[in-house]
């Protein structure tokens, strides 16, 4: 047990406990009136999302100390919860609605659970199958089944509708099968499909093309449809250079829709002014150049490919919600990884930082970080 220990990603490890902490004062400081008002007690949320997070940070160790070959066969079997509870979220009985989509289950003790997050650190397992095995040595029936396997639970999100988790999954598995060369007939046929049907999303759907709409010109409704991403703007820019001060935004008390989930980053940044806002980005830029150093320095293709598509979910998932806080993409409900309330997401980020550490850990434990090779690749990577 030791050695596993001392063959963890220290900086990795650091890097997200620190989220982690950030993330429960933001939770406190952003939610604490909220809760008092609406649920009676100011500490509440606070309360559950360090409980998220002991269980978070449990899970991520667990996963990082736990023999690779047992991940991956986990890894494969949390793919099937996720589809189950996908289908679950269609049936009202087990569902719960809120903003006028499907995507939670509901559990016991009032907890509830949102598939689509689980489903993002397991697709790469399924999409690795892919490329470990050339997709164009495959049979047709082999073809034929794997692609409706990625295909299924596309379409189960747009039951939901969740369209930001279907664009974070689709840039992911691009993203992946570019770097693993996928033939470029393959590659275009898979980008062209995947671009049609987003438009084609888009157009057919009146909330979706109204969200477009309001991204071009928030002004044009600032009471109603544009009143999430202009109070977003205001209270973001309210920080200046270095913010009120931690607990003094005003954002949070109820101008800012979502301040202690979605748009949890504004009222951060109006407490921490641009400089803590940019400390924040500097953070997650380290967390996601730690996963694809992890995956640069992966020798086989399955593990690769894993570390790879963790690494660009979490990219994409910080990105598109700087991009919505900001202004210059489309609202869209997502949160930011350890910053946002929520079980779902924090643990299953938690999860994702554990499978990358333990890639690298089976890394090592197999060729050694010391070794001649081990080192090469360092090297080159490092000089990229």
């Amino acid at each position: 047990m030791t050695s596993r220990w001392s063959q963890l990603d220290k900086t990795l490890c650091l890097i997200t406990f620190f989220l982690m902490g950030l993330g429960l004062v933001q939770v406190y400081s952003s939610s604490f009136v909220h809760a008092t008002e609406n649920l009676g007690d100011g500490l509440y949320l606070f309360k559950r999302q360090f409980l998220f997070s002991m269980l978070g940070a449990s899970v991520m160790l667990g996963v990082a100390l736990t023999d690779w070959k047992n991940v991956k066969v986990l890894g494969l079997l949390l793919w099937f919860v996720a589809i189950v509870g996908l289908l679950l979220t269609l049936y009202s009985h087990f569902s719960i609605k809120a903003g006028g989509a499907s995507r939670w289950v509901s559990l016991p003790f009032g907890l509830r659970f949102e598939p689509s997050e689980l489903l993002k650190i397991c697709y790469p397992f399924i999409l690795a199958t892919v490329v470990a095995k050339s997709f164009s040595k495959m049979r047709t029936w082999q073809k034929v089944t794997i692609s409706l396997v990625l295909l299924m639970p596309l379409l189960l999100l747009m039951k939901q509708p969740d369209f930001g988790s279907i664009v974070i999954i689709v840039a992911m598995a691009l993203g992946v099968l570019f770097v693993f060369g996928l033939p470029l007939r393959w590659l275009s046929l898979f980008t062209v499909t995947s671009g049609l049907a987003m438009v084609a999303l888009i157009f057919t759907s009146e909330y979706r093309m109204n969200r477009i709409r309001v991204f071009l010109d928030p002004w044009a409704d600032p009471s109603n449809s544009g009143f999430q991403v202009i109070q977003s703007m205001l209270t973001f820019h309210s920080g200046k250079l270095w913010g009120r001060g931690l607990g003094q935004g005003q954002g949070k008390l109820f101008f800012l829709p979502e301040a202690h989930t979605d748009f949890t980053l504004a009222t951060f940044a109006e407490e921490m002014g641009f400089i803590g806002f940019a400390v924040l980005v500097l953070i997650y830029f380290l967390l996601v150049y730690r996963g694809m150093r992890i995956a640069a320095l992966c020798k086989k293709p399955f593990e690769k490919a894993v570390a790879l598509g963790i690494t660009l979910v979490l990219f994409f998932n910080i990105a598109i919600n700087i991009g919505v806080v900001l202004g210059v993409l489309p609202t869209k409900g997502l949160t930011l990884p350890f910053m946002s309330y929520g079980g779902s997401s924090l643990v299953t980020m938690c999860m994702a930082v554990g499978i990358l550490l333990c890639i690298d850990r089976s890394q090592k434990s197999e060729y050694g970080s010391g070794s001649k090779d081990h080192k090469a690749m360092r090297t080159s990577f490092y000089r990229l």
